[in-house]
């Protein structure tokens, strides 16, 4: 099993502006840490560096304990996989060539695609609920449909570590559990597993730890119910949120849940109900 850590990962635009400043993350198998924060915090900047897609202006990334940027691209892509946000424009392609692509660096130039890579992508069209589209174009999909087969595409990569960039964007609620309990069983199964979210909640319901972000910045990590708190989140986006718990099986307060309301609602308020 892999692990990735960064220590004062910094990384500048031109202009310049620092996007990510002084950050050291560590993450290991078996982890599901969600990455939280306003726009522009520097969160999917983060996750490129990760994924050695950018080089950093300053700190360093070790994928279990050799530097990340020692390793050339296809033994890069054979440990970390990434889910971007977004699709390439004028994508036509058919979905199940599509996610076979996600295992371009396991697969011999001389022989082509094996049955241990169909395989692969079967079962990672069934993880992600779209073998039902696997003779579709992508094109002729929906903006959620794409966004699940992206998913089979990480996840048909098969790799110890697995970044993954707002995955629920454009999800019915369903598929947005759907995705979180596939990130979960992959996690489990000893994937070391990072999710850049803004989505708190599901956040709250899956992530074994909690990164905050602000300004480049890590202003806070930890559990959920060290991190889901008006003191730790109004800093960061303000007053407009309402605090409150989800139920749990025996019907007391489970993990709490923060929603957008429309005027500062002050203290947390307690109960499933409220």
């Amino acid at each position: 099993m892999v692990s990735l850590a960064a220590q004062g990962l910094c990384f500048d635009y031109p202009g310049p502006l620092r996007a990510v400043d002084g950050l050291d993350l560590s993450l290991a198998p078996g982890e599901l840490v969600a990455v939280l924060g306003p726009n522009g915090s520097g969160k999917t900047t983060l996750l490129r560096l990760l994924a050695g897609l950018l080089a950093p202006t300053a700190g360093r990334i070790a994928l279990d304990g050799r530097p990340l940027d020692s390793l050339g691209h296809r033994a890069r892509a054979c440990a970390v996989a990434v889910m971007p946000q977004h699709l390439p424009p004028n994508l036509d392609v058919r979905v199940e060539h599509f996610v076979l692509g996600g295992r371009y660096a396991r697969i011999s130039r001389w022989t082509g695609a094996t049955p241990d890579d169909r395989k692969a992508v079967a079962q990672a069209l069934a993880d992600a609920d779209v073998a039902d589209l696997s003779t579709r174009r992508m094109s002729e999909l929906s903006g959620g449909q794409q966004q699940r087969v992206l998913v089979a595409r990480a996840v048909a990569q098969q790799t110890d570590v697995l970044l993954v960039d707002e995955p629920t964007t454009a999800l019915d609620p369903e598929h947005q559990v759907a995705v979180f309990e596939l990130l979960a069983r992959l996690a489990a199964r000893g994937c070391a597993t990072l999710v850049v979210t803004h989505d708190l909640n599901l956040a709250s319901q899956f992530a074994t730890r909690l990164v905050l972000m602000d300004g480049g910045r890590r202003v806070a990590e930890g559990d959920v119910e060290s991190v889901l708190r008006p003191d730790v989140l109004g800093p960061v986006y303000g007053e407009r949120l309402h605090y409150g718990r989800l139920p749990d099986a025996g019907g007391a307060g489970g993990r709490p849940f923060v929603l957008p309301c429309r005027g500062p609602t002050g203290a947390p308020v307690d109960g499933p109900g409220s």
